[in-house]
């Protein structure tokens, strides 16, 4: 895409008097992009095409399946078969068409949250429009005329039960002048919680406050893709939420600065420095930062059950209870039976243990030094000092002066080598039970 620029050059001369005022008019092509598009992390942009000085999109809203994270799929509702469904970018000055099919059930509508529209374009079924019935489609056309930034569209039609089960996107606004705030890489991520009862597959949506399912773009740890950026690239990061409940997202590794909420940016001297930015249900939030230190950095919401998988609230607390007298008798009853808890939960996500079907472990995901004890809402921000492309570069090599180690002997599992222990014995994997052996320095 080449953006045009117009130019006036005024020049005044006087000779004898006499004012010659002349106005010269030029234009050129600028080769450089109106933008950088937005990655939108396990998602995709929404393609477009002109029609009568339109940009026009369409979208499908109907039930899918989902999958979470690998070993786990549910059956949500979502747009041209995803959730959040596919980004919308657009620029500041556009004329949009929006065609709105719907193949769910019962009847919708899409609002545009934080778009400033006319009110028979809003989208809130039975206020301002009549509701979508199923099988048909409806027509939104506005011009955006409105700061750039972050802004959302989502079910406005019995939301309870659509938004929860993942009718929600991106609208993306960027400026008019590609020399405004411009960032090298631009990463767009939503926030979701979902109640999906262990061994099923279809989120309750009546659930408003218990979830046990925390997702960034609907996938959880170790679903969820890495944003990969190059030292010095600068970045944008924008979090969108329509869910219940507020989340800090928190930041490994840089301090950044809150550069956008919904109501568009934020002028530099009332930007404000941050490592952890609160989003509330129905607010978007950007931060900026330049990558200047390589390295694997996470990000996670800061609730501590957040960055969690299918985590029950209704369990005993054995915390220091010392189990083995009664374990050989439970087995006698359940055979199985694995005593857990009373030296912290980290041992369950090396356990490997099975679960019922279709269902996630509470931490999961292997790094470079064994388990990550983590889920949900996590992710990992990759910078390195050269890349050949933006895919997934592996895991960052560590100097060794840089990384923190024991100082005492280790031993291994000779099978599961990321099984480290202090003292001699066997691997604690349910699938394992291998002697370890002494770890060479």
């Amino acid at each position: 895409m080449k953006i045009i620029r117009k130019k006036w050059l005024v020049c005044g001369a006087t000779l004898l008097g006499v004012a010659l005022v002349c106005i010269h008019f030029t234009a050129f092509a600028d080769d450089r992009p109106a933008y950088v598009p937005v990655v939108t992390p396990n998602g995709v942009s929404l393609p477009w095409k002109m029609e009568d000085g339109f940009k026009v999109f369409d979208l499908t809203v109907e039930e899918i399946e989902w999958e979470i994270a690998p070993g786990m799929v549910v059956k949500a509702w979502g747009y041209n078969g995803r959730t959040p469904g596919p980004t919308i970018e657009v620029v500041q000055g556009d004329k949009v068409r929006i065609y709105v099919t719907n193949l769910l059930p019962e009847q919708t509508a899409v609002h545009w949250h934080g778009l400033l529209l006319p009110p028979g374009m809003d989208g809130v079924s039975g206020l301002t429009q009549r509701g979508i019935p199923t099988g048909d489609t409806f027509l939104y056309e506005f011009t955006v005329n409105q700061p750039p930034g972050t802004q959302m569209y989502h079910s406005h039609g019995d939301e309870m039960v659509q938004i929860g089960l993942g009718s929600m996107g991106f609208f993306i606004i960027h400026p008019s002048d590609p020399d405004f705030r411009p960032v090298d890489r631009d990463f767009a991520i939503f926030l979701s919680e979902w109640s999906v009862e262990p061994g099923s597959s279809v989120p309750d949506p009546s659930v408003m406050t218990d979830f046990n399912i925390f997702t960034f773009n609907s996938r959880a740890f170790p679903g969820t893709e890495p944003l990969v950026v190059k030292t010095g690239d600068r970045v944008r990061i924008r979090i969108a939420n329509v869910a219940q409940d507020a989340h800090p997202v928190h930041l490994h590794g840089y301090q950044f600065k809150v550069t956008g909420t919904d109501g568009g940016p934020i002028p530099e001297s009332a930007q404000w420095p941050e490592t952890t930015v609160l989003v509330a249900p129905g607010q978007t939030r950007d931060f900026e930062f330049v990558a200047d230190v390589a390295g694997d950095w996470a990000m996670h919401c800061h609730k501590r059950h957040h960055p969690m998988n299918a985590m029950g609230h209704g369990i005993p607390n054995t915390i220091g209870v010392d189990q083995s007298g009664i374990a050989a008798e439970i087995r006698t009853l359940l055979p199985g039976y694995m005593p857990m808890g009373e030296h912290g939960m980290h041992e369950m996500a090396d356990m490997g243990m099975a679960g019922p079907p279709n269902t996630l472990p509470m931490m999961g995901g292997e790094g470079p030094f064994g388990s990550i004890a983590m889920g949900g809402m996590f992710t990992v921000l990759k910078v390195r000092d050269s890349l050949e492309s933006y895919e997934d570069p592996g895991w960052y090599s560590h100097p060794p002066s840089e990384l923190a180690e024991s100082i005492h002997d280790r031993y291994v599992c000779p099978v599961h080598p990321e099984q480290v222990y202090m003292i001699p014995g066997r691997c604690r994997r349910a699938d394992c039970g291998k002697k370890l052996v002494l770890h060479e320095r």
